[in-house]
């Protein structure tokens, strides 16, 4: 089974239509070999709301999509930048000054990675297919996106930019060259922008709904947890809405998702 340990959680890594309903026996060998927890969501696109979704769209309409409001700031941003492929030694040379400044621009703290950590996940991470919005004046990288591209779908895994330019629309166009070339290009699927957000760091999700007609792919969900997490969790879960630390937040808004 393709799961893999990150933050103490194991998480399914590869398409999201290809991950299994476990078993807690499953769950808890996982467990074993170390871990807090085991979030399985399974039963992608199920048609029912549920607590947990994925954020696609399975199809392009060009510009006749676009409202009229959102047509004229695309023409804003292919007047500003240029959209292309980039390549891994364009990303390590110009990536992080655009990592770190949108990661400070977060409205719930987050930490900034240092530039050998940025560099380091990007040489020694999966291998993906990276875009950037480049200024057309003097070049500069203003946004740019990781992505990772299965046989069915590709997943926008990354997408970050500079908070001061966020005006001049860097994000617009990017994303609806990406989608052009995913859905109509390479006839892909869907394009994926990950799983409901716990952390809500990033407004991405709700931007990719309202201007970009991504929707919501509901599937189910659960987590399995060491014993001892399993009890701090119940106990904290009635007072979730005053926990003060971020991560604690968070691992009791994914529980919520679990209830809904």
């Amino acid at each position: 089974m393709a799961f893999s340990l990150y933050k103490h959680a194991w998480l399914w890594i590869g398409p999201e239509y290809e991950e299994p309903q476990l078993s807690r026996a499953e769950c808890k060998a996982l467990l074993k070999k170390g871990g807090w927890l085991v979030r399985n969501t399974y039963d992608f696109d199920c048609g029912e709301e549920t607590g947990f979704w994925y954020v696609v769209k399975d199809s392009f309409g060009g510009m006749e999509e676009l409202s009229s409001k959102m047509r004229n700031q695309m023409r804003r941003s292919m007047a500003n930048y240029t959209f292309r492929r980039m390549t891994r030694d364009e990303l390590l040379a110009m990536g992080y000054e655009v990592h770190r400044a949108a990661t400070e621009g977060y409205k719930v703290k987050a930490d900034v990675p240092t530039e050998e950590d940025f560099r380091n996940e990007i040489i020694n991470g999966p291998e993906n297919e990276y875009w950037g919005s480049f200024d057309k004046g003097d070049g500069h990288l203003a946004a740019f996106a990781k992505n990772i591209v299965y046989e069915q779908m590709c997943d926008y895994s990354v997408m970050k930019a500079r908070p001061d330019e966020l005006s001049h629309y860097p994000y617009y166009g990017l994303i609806y060259t990406m989608n052009e070339y995913y859905l109509k290009e390479c006839g892909l699927k869907y394009v994926n922008d990950g799983g409901r957000s716990i952390t809500e760091h990033s407004n991405i999700q709700p931007f990719l709904m309202q201007k970009f007609n991504f929707r919501k792919a509901y599937c189910r969900i659960n987590i399995v947890y060491k014993p001892w997490l399993a009890m701090m969790v119940k106990v904290l879960f009635p007072f979730r809405k005053w926990v003060p630390v971020t991560s604690v937040r968070s691992l009791l808004n994914q529980e919520e998702m679990t209830r809904l």
